[in-house]
């Protein structure tokens, strides 16, 4: 890997909490020689100690500059390559008065045009499908797969319609990782430069061999970024998450940064600084598997073992299923711990085989709704077809996230989260001051508004 290693406390403002940091974990690793050097990275240039405007959260207008000079400009993902697999198969991504088109057009091909009639403007699909053309419902306006000019009824009462001048736009596409990325505008930086060197740290755990096991979206009543920022540190788990703190070390998270992404890696099986107590190993290892106090063990910690051990024994035994012999290669920290990247401006896949990803979007044109997206990304066994991509399942804003049985353990954490997120956007409206955040602990929050402050202007 030739990322470079930057040291974490080269700045003001990078103090860290008192405890074992996250680089002290990795040298007591049951298997420290297979610690891939990607956990060993570090980069935290100080991002300043300003605050964030207030307005960012509850103005129409900064809605509006959004869209304009954010979502019409950059690199966005649109789907998962797994949900167009075949010729003619298409995809509707909305963000916020846009529609576009995703459209396998050829085995190897992907386009996305924008999703409009060039007759009159009614939508071309609003549901996913296969389709051998692209016919308009309304009058009957067809193109090709390659977004080419096929049909027009009563052709003779248009002479003034050039056929070569009635190919749908496009919006730029690029792939990575599986998925499927676009940007709308022509003149934007090339899909590579924008993710840099960002491939690089994904190199032992290619995402490109997961497919989507499940994926669910909730409405929430909130902004896009309110959602998004609440999965963008641990800093919030001493008070929302406590029963998890017997076995997460939350303020000892290590945050890095480095061009249009970010990390964080909060270490589990290992206890919280806010505790007075010392938990015993047992005690960490059921608290990061979330067992309620009335359930029996599910894993019994053996005499000379960690939980941190245990967890990558455990996790090893299963991988090995999917990866064979490379299980044998995975550290307890890919094993054990939450690593999570957010690539601008609303990916957030996790590392190692963590299974999770994440997206946040505004809810149609709407600056005040949100919709949050759980997608379990897993590998399969080698020498078998590929599974289907599962279908999106859709959660209101008055659906639990127990509704959504898949997520498994998972949605009784985010029901913790959620109910926080409404109460944050209605405090919001009534805060007179903008928004202080953390120097180091809300590293991955000030490296977004970083980024977001260069597409906007402000």
């Amino acid at each position: 890997m030739s990322i470079d290693i930057r040291p974490a406390d080269n700045a003001p403002g990078s103090a860290r909490s008192p405890g074992a940091s996250y680089q002290d974990l990795l040298d007591s690793d049951s298997r420290p020689e297979n610690v891939p050097a990607v956990l060993r990275w570090q980069s935290n240039e100080h991002l300043g100690s300003a605050d964030i405007p207030r307005r960012r959260y509850v103005d129409r207008d900064f809605h509006q500059l959004e869209k304009e000079r954010l979502w019409s400009k950059v690199w966005q993902m649109a789907c998962r390559e797994e949900d167009i697999p075949d010729v003619g198969d298409t995809l509707v991504y909305d963000i916020c008065d846009l529609s576009f088109l995703i459209v396998r057009s050829a085995p190897d091909e992907i386009k996305a045009f924008y999703n409009a009639c060039l007759h009159r403007g009614r939508q071309l699909k609003e549901t996913d499908g296969n389709n051998f053309e692209l016919r308009c419902a309304f009058h009957g306006y067809c193109w090709n797969l390659d977004g080419s000019l096929k049909q027009i009824p009563c052709e003779w009462d248009f002479p003034h319609v050039d056929a070569d001048e009635w190919t749908l736009p496009q919006a730029r596409v690029g792939t990575w990782g599986g998925f499927v990325f676009i940007n709308p505008d022509p003149a934007a930086e090339p899909f590579e430069s924008f993710l840099g060197d960002f491939p690089e740290h994904w190199t032992k755990w290619p995402l490109e061999q997961r497919y989507k096991s499940a994926h669910v979206a909730k409405i929430f009543p909130t902004n896009w970024k309110v959602v998004q920022e609440a999965f963008m540190e641990a800093f919030h788990v001493v008070a929302t998450h406590p029963q998890l703190l017997a076995g997460i070390g939350d303020a000892n998270s290590q945050y890095d940064w480095h061009g249009n992404y970010s990390r964080a890696i909060t270490p589990n099986g290992t206890p919280s600084p806010h505790l007075s107590f010392q938990p015993t190993q047992q005690e960490m290892f059921d608290a990061m598997s979330d067992r309620r106090l009335d359930e029996d063990p599910f894993v019994v910690i053996a005499d000379g073992e960690t939980a941190r051990s245990t967890a990558g024994a455990g996790g090893r035994f299963r991988m090995a299923e999917v990866l064979g012999a490379r299980a044998d290669e995975l550290s307890d920290a890919e094993l054990s711990d939450s690593i999570y990247y957010t690539l601008f401006p609303n990916l957030h896949p996790w590392g190692a085989y963590n299974r999770i990803t994440y997206r946040f979007r505004p809810y149609g044109d709407r600056h005040d709704m949100s919709i949050m997206e759980c997608m379990y990304l897993d590998p399969w066994p080698e020498g078998t077809e590929k599974p289907p991509a599962a279908p999106i399942h859709w959660l209101g804003v008055d659906d639990d996230w127990t509704d959504a049985p898949e997520l498994g353990m998972l949605a009784r954490v985010f029901n913790q989260d959620s109910f926080n997120l409404p109460k944050v956007q209605r405090g919001l409206a009534s805060l007179r001051k903008d928004i202080t955040l953390a120097n180091y602990q809300e590293t991955k929050i000030r490296h977004f508004h970083h980024l977001l402050s260069q597409y906007v202007g402000e």
